[in-house]
């Protein structure tokens, strides 16, 4: 194993370099850690080119778990869903809550609105109406000359909205925006945004040239699109009688009054809202990675849109009226279809596929009543039998791998802890039985 990690143009490298120098450095069994590198890779030289492809200094594949979760009717039609995930129990969350959902009239989303937005952020010295008289100026030479990156957006419908300046002094002495906003129909649309928007700067800059009022008064810091979307918003619901809401010994009424509750908690603590969230990001993360999008983003928009009133929480709402029980989620999601990973990863493809190749905006829908699904089957859990005896039964078969139990001691475990409460003290302690009996 070598001692010295310090390494000089690894990017030079080949990707068996890559690996030799990883085993070396790291391991004490080069030939073991290098074949297990290698096990990670596909076999198949043009798919694993491409996988290569997507990012700097590759060395191998990380295998997520690629699953379905079906029943999901949402406005009439049903959906099989894909899911990309590691975490135990969140499909099978999602399929039962679209099943309970599918019989009492399943999903209805719409989306409200698709509006995305960029800014050039840049400080300026002179005075605003300066700025103003300048900006006014060049905002048709601004437009023309991005004619080239918006042509064949516009085409199909979308291209810039608006450009705006913001007086951003209040918060930061001397701070302005040039605020912009885009439609990017089916695409995502990121570098689109940017590309647009380095194009303002440049004009900004050649024009500025000209101007004495400008030239020598201003700094463009940065001009970058913004991943919070707040006007580009999908909202799905479901709703149903209070009595369909029976479970077990527990009525209806107490059901949908309990689960009202747990969500004004969520709007009242910072610590269980944000707990509250990550659930519902759960089933959304799922779907965006199964689609090839971007679920950086999706949750850096989702929580900033969270905490927009000034406090931090709940993205999801429910309420009792009239013996009715509704439930609905209202949530930012900057989604394509098209480009990007969506048509270069294969199983990318193959999940558009699975959903019958929607548009973003139909896209936008299904992911909504994803994460309003999960969030239903964590709270129903919470408030009825408690979030640990459907979690740790799907995690026990991850307990018994990471203790090396063969299938028939896997069995006899399942068996077991049919009835019982699960905790990896416990499985250990029964493996350990078994085997000394054995």
């Amino acid at each position: 194993m070598n001692t010295d990690k310090r390494v000089e143009g690894f990017s030079k490298l080949t990707k068996e370099e890559k690996i030799q120098w990883l085993c070396r450095t790291y391991f004490s069994e080069e030939t073991y850690a290098a074949t297990y590198f290698n096990r990670y890779n596909n076999a198949d030289a043009a798919l694993q080119k491409r996988h290569d492809e997507f990012i700097e200094n590759a060395v191998a594949n990380y295998y997520l778990p690629f699953a379905v979760a079906p029943n999901f009717s949402i406005n009439g039609k049903v959906y099989t869903v894909p899911m990309v995930i590691e975490e135990s129990s969140v499909v099978a969350a999602c399929s039962r809550a679209a099943k309970f959902w599918q019989s009492k009239g399943g999903f209805q989303a719409e989306v409200l609105s698709t509006e995305k937005s960029g800014q050039v952020h840049f400080f300026f010295y002179g005075e605003k109406e300066h700025l103003q008289a300048f900006l006014s100026a060049i905002k048709t030479k601004m437009l023309d000359n991005c004619k080239p990156i918006t042509a064949n957006m516009e085409k199909r419908g979308g291209g810039i909205t608006s450009i705006t300046l913001l007086d951003k002094t209040d918060e930061l002495p001397h701070y302005y925006q040039l605020f912009a906003t885009f439609e990017t129909l089916d695409a995502m649309g990121a570098n689109f945004i940017n590309s647009c928007l380095e194009s303002f700067s440049n004009t900004f800059r050649a024009e500025a040239a000209h101007d004495p009022n400008i030239d020598g008064n201003y700094e463009i810091v940065m001009s970058i699109l913004s991943n919070y979307v707040p006007k580009c918003l999908a909202k799905a619901s479901v709703s149903c009688p209070v009595e369909l809401l029976t479970v077990g010994d527990m009525s209806g009424e107490e059901f949908a009054q309990k689960f009202v509750r747990a969500l004004a908690v969520a709007n009242a603590d910072v610590y269980r809202a944000t707990t509250h969230n990550k659930g519902i990001m759960n089933g959304i993360d799922s779907v965006i990675l199964a689609t090839g999008n971007d679920f950086r983003a999706i949750e850096a928009g989702a929580h900033a849109y969270a905490a927009r009133s000034g406090k931090y929480q709940s993205l999801t709402r429910a309420l009792v009226e009239n013996g009715i029980f509704s439930f609905e989620i209202e949530i930012p999601l900057a989604l394509g279809t098209v480009g990007g990973l969506t048509t270069l990863h294969p199983l990318a493809k193959t999940a558009l596929q699975i959903l019958e190749n929607p548009n973003a905006e139909t896209l936008m829908q299904i992911v909504a009543c994803v994460g309003l699904a999960q969030n239903f089957s964590a709270v129903s859990s919470l408030i009825t039998l408690g979030i640990q005896k459907g979690h740790m039964k799907m995690h026990l078969m991850n307990i018994l791998t990471q203790l090396g139990a063969t299938e028939t001691e896997k069995q006899y475990v399942v068996d077991y802890f049919k009835n019982k409460t699960i905790s990896h003290s416990e499985v250990e302690k029964l493996l350990a039985d078994l085997r000394k009996d054995k």
